[in-house]
């Protein structure tokens, strides 16, 4: 068999979405030039890897297996390029890290220095919903998941990155449309996150706390949706000062004073307590010990302050 690495990443690409032109997509390259490699692949097996039936491209289970040796021999390669670079001297491998939603307006900061320091690392972020980053921990799919309320059913280590605050928001208008003495939990329309998530959570629980309630809900499934809901005077929400700052900046968003807010958590860094770190996870650890009151006091002083 002559088959090339370039193929093989095509024909990954090609089972992943399940559709050449999608391949075609990720790896900015044009159809026919992804066709004429799955072909040429295709010549060197005896048996069929894919098969069309009417418009829509199959894997064939033979093909599956194909795919699934090709990930593991593109993934020994890319090990044996990080051996070279260590046997240099210089930290190489992967950092895989998954994040709430809400914690893309932070992570970004607390790693470009990292990534600069070792331009040879592999970085990979997924930012996703609680469920799946605390899938990702329970799975040992990542090296670290930055959450902003601790799973209690995980065994974990974790490392503080600073306070998480959570504010009653509303738009302008309709806070200057209250009554005196009228309560907003008692009367206003109620925006949350999806169920599960951690600022859905804090919200429930101090609405329970409280016992209000509910009189009328509205539910987005991101952060950015809800913000997005609270600047355009749907009602009023509980939310991340994190995730508002721009809002809050340009006037979009105003804060509400409240009794028993804002709800104060913690952004915490975490991985599974029986986890063996990395040579680039370890460092990585450092290198937050190292320099994380000057990323603090240059990007979110404004947070902590």
């Amino acid at each position: 068999m002559h088959y090339t690495l370039h193929q093989l990443q095509i024909f990954i690409e090609i089972v992943k979405h399940r559709s050449i032109t999608r391949a075609s997509e990720s790896l900015f390259l044009t159809q026919p030039a992804v066709s004429i490699q799955l072909k040429k692949f295709q010549e060197q097996f005896p048996l069929p890897l894919t098969e069309v039936v009417g418009r829509q491209l199959y894997v064939t289970d033979f093909g599956e297996e194909i795919a699934r040796t090709a990930i593991n021999i593109l993934e020994q390669i890319k090990e044996m390029e990080h051996k070279v670079q260590r046997f240099q001297g210089k930290l190489a491998g992967t950092l895989k890290i998954s994040v709430v939603s809400t914690g893309k307006y932070l992570m970004p900061y607390f790693l470009s220095g990292f990534i600069d320091e070792h331009p040879q690392i592999e970085f990979k972020m997924d930012v996703t919903n609680k469920q799946r980053v605390i899938k990702d921990l329970e799975e040992n799919l990542v090296d670290f998941a930055l959450v902003s309320v601790l799973p209690e059913h995980l065994s974990l280590k974790t490392f503080s990155i600073f306070k998480n605050e959570l504010f009653l928001v509303g738009n302008k208008k309709r806070i200057n449309k209250l009554k005196e003495g009228e309560d907003i939990f008692m009367s206003q329309p109620l925006l949350y996150r999806e169920s599960g998530s951690a600022t859905r959570n804090a919200m429930e629980d101090f609405l329970k706390a409280n016992e209000y309630p509910i009189t009328k809900r509205i539910e987005l499934t991101s952060n950015e949706a809800l913000k997005q809901a609270v600047i355009a005077g749907l009602g009023f929400s509980i939310m991340p000062k994190i995730g508002i700052k721009n809002a809050l900046e340009m006037g979009l968003i105003e804060t509400v004073d409240y009794p028993g807010l804002p709800i104060e958590t913690k952004w915490n860094l975490v991985w599974l307590k029986n986890k063996t770190l990395t040579p680039v996870a370890q460092a990585y650890i450092d290198y937050l010990s190292d320099n994380k009151s000057s990323i603090i006091d240059e990007h979110f002083k404004w947070v902590v302050s």
